[in-house]
């Protein structure tokens, strides 16, 4: 009986070690010489993240790089990001590709990377590069879209779609975002020599399309003429036609979008949207780690990495 309680003790104990040794390696690498890339995006709740993340991984698979990809629930949740970019330096990942949330509000975690020596390369939406200097941060690239020539694009489709002559509404991204700030400059930007065009509305949704569904049916309500409205993203352009078809009017408003996630791109096809401007996230993705593959094997890869943006409309080829 004696030995039974003595064998079972040894037993627990073996099992105690082996189940503490496995709780102490988890979050560590398994394999030091299996490089790790984090990449940190602003929500994997919208399927343009979920895309940028599918041509990451693609490329992480192709050069056996070991990728994490982190997110906040909400695209509005810096603070939440910020407490995973910190984790990650932490973690002491070798490289971290980042979407801010905040261009302003993320730079402290960019600045405890560098102090870590872990090179950051910034995708899809800018940092605030004066801020950046300021605070003597540095990143090694940025890549993305021109988002200013994206909001262009949507204006002068828009102008053209309606002979120069309407009434034109306008669903912001979250304030102060770099991303729908430059989306908003460049739209405003083509409309500003059109007497014709009469801008009645300009409203935050927040990125959100439950947002852009309220927002644009307050709208609708203040501005029943309206002919076109422009929204940040597909999300709030994806609320807005629901707003619309409430009212019986999809047929009488023009909506553009930006992304065109395969939601909007369905309802461009359907003809319940008239437009979406094309990013190509996959793309951003998987030249995020291509590029951080390079960084990896010591090469030096140009500060601006550009990816094409253009037209989405129904004539356009339909994207998988």
């Amino acid at each position: 009986m004696k030995k039974s309680i003595k064998y079972s003790m040894n037993v627990l104990v073996i099992a105690t070690m082996i189940i503490a040794l496995i709780c102490c390696q988890r979050g560590a690498k398994t394999d030091s010489s299996i490089p790790t890339v984090a990449f940190v995006m602003k929500t994997l709740n919208n399927p343009y993240f979920i895309e940028m993340q599918r041509g990451a991984e693609d490329v992480a698979s192709k050069y056996g790089i070991n990728l994490l990809v982190q997110a906040a629930e909400r695209e509005v949740d810096v603070e939440k990001q910020m407490q995973i970019v910190e984790n990650l330096i932490q973690r002491k990942v070798d490289v971290i590709c980042l979407s801010p949330s905040g261009s302003k509000e993320i730079i402290p975690a960019i600045l405890k990377a560098n102090k870590a020596n872990i090179p950051v390369l910034i995708v899809d939406t800018r940092v605030d590069e004066k801020v950046l200097k300021e605070s003597g941060g540095t990143i090694v690239a940025f890549i993305g879209s021109d988002n200013v020539d994206g909001g262009r694009i949507a204006g002068k489709y828009i102008i053209e779609s309606l002979g120069g002559i309407g009434n034109v509404a306008i669903l912001e991204g979250i304030p102060g975002h770099e991303t729908g700030d430059a989306r908003l400059r460049g739209f405003r930007e083509a409309l500003k020599d059109q007497s014709g065009i009469n801008l009645v509305a300009s409203q935050t949704a927040n990125w959100e399309r439950d947002q852009g569904f309220n927002v644009f049916q307050n709208i609708l309500q203040t501005n029943p003429d309206i002919d076109a409205v422009f929204a940040c993203n597909d999300m709030m352009a994806l609320g807005a036609i629901e707003a619309i078809a409430a009212t019986g009017k999809t047929d009488d408003i023009l909506v553009v979008g930006f992304d065109a996630i395969r939601d909007a791109r369905l309802a461009i096809s359907e003809g319940r949207m008239s437009a979406s401007i094309v990013q190509h996230p996959y793309e951003m993705g998987k030249v995020a780690l291509e590029n951080s593959w390079n960084i990896l094997q010591g090469k030096s890869i140009p500060p601006e990495i550009p990816v094409k943006i253009e037209l989405f409309t129904a004539q356009s080829q339909l994207i998988n």
